[in-house]
């Protein structure tokens, strides 16, 4: 994914497809597979890409959706604000989280 102007359920929908089909929450200082429960210390994930996006009119359009793979081999997603708006107890998770690809920023540059 680019900059095409897509939404936070696009970008989800297509790490889904692309080989992310598990969802994630914090739980207790780490990230929780949703339908297995099975759970990951920060030093056991890394975050493969990243999509942000910028709400130019509405702050609440403004996300960051995580494409993140364990040590075991699962893969998976979790959608966070930034800001003011971020979930705490997420951002202390994904904070000690290493990254290792680019990330896409998919709102539109100011003036288009």
């Amino acid at each position: 994914m680019s900059g095409d102007g897509g939404d936070v359920a696009c970008a989800v929908n297509d790490l889904t497809r692309r080989g992310f089909p598990e969802d994630f929450r914090a739980v207790d200082g780490r990230l929780q597979v949703v339908g297995t429960g099975e759970r990951f210390r920060p030093e056991d994930l890394v975050i493969l890409e990243y999509h942000r996006f910028e709400g130019i009119s509405d702050p609440d359009d403004m996300a960051i959706v995580y494409g993140i793979e364990s040590a075991t081999g699962a893969r998976g997603t979790v959608v966070d604000a930034f800001g003011v708006y971020s979930d705490p107890a997420l951002s202390a998770v994904l904070r000690d989280v290493p990254i290792r690809e680019r990330a896409w920023s998919l709102s539109p540059a100011p003036g288009e």
